[in-house]
């Protein structure tokens, strides 16, 4: 019997393995934007024997400057909204087109926990950005659990969102 984390890890893979159908079928390639995640969407992408054919490369901005720097945030948008909110998502994942040489984006950035939540944006809130055949979207959700679900939520949701997107 799998564990939790297994059986996540399980459902994440199959889900990249989906989107990365569609994307070599579409002649597509994706770039990630990663704040809470650490990498993760990247790392569970490339985890994929043949996933340089559709992924093309993957920002982990865990800091406020990585985003300014890597991604070009503007600062000042991060100073007003905060690094976990709908316009600072939307400029990673603008950002992430920007700087690669990719046609679809996924960005997120959210409080993991198990500290930094508060009564606006309480611990498992996260912000996703997607650009899709060159429509931003931007939702938020939050998640139920330690920082290891949250985490793995956030994961398993980029991926579906871009499965649906792209369908």
């Amino acid at each position: 019997m799998l564990s939790n984390s297994e059986l996540s890890r399980e459902i994440s893979l199959r889900l990249a393995a989906d989107l990365a159908q569609i994307l070599v079928q579409k002649s597509l390639q994706l770039a990630t934007a990663e704040s809470c995640t650490g990498g993760l969407i990247a790392a569970t992408c490339t985890e994929l024997p043949g996933s340089s054919a559709w992924f093309e490369r993957g920002f982990v901005t865990y800091s406020n400057d990585a985003k300014t720097e890597a991604l070009g945030v503007d600062a000042a948008l991060i100073a007003t909204h905060g690094a976990v909110s709908e316009p600072v998502v939307r400029a990673m994942a603008l950002g992430a087109l920007n700087h690669a040489h990719a046609q679809i984006s996924v960005a997120v950035t959210g409080i993991a926990g198990p500290t930094g939540g508060s009564p606006a944006k309480p611990v498992g809130t996260v912000w996703f950005g997607f650009v899709v055949h060159g429509q931003l979207h931007s939702e938020t959700r939050r998640f139920d659990g330690d920082r290891a679900a949250v985490r793995a939520a956030t994961v398993q949701h980029a991926l579906q969102r871009l499965v649906e997107l792209l369908r």
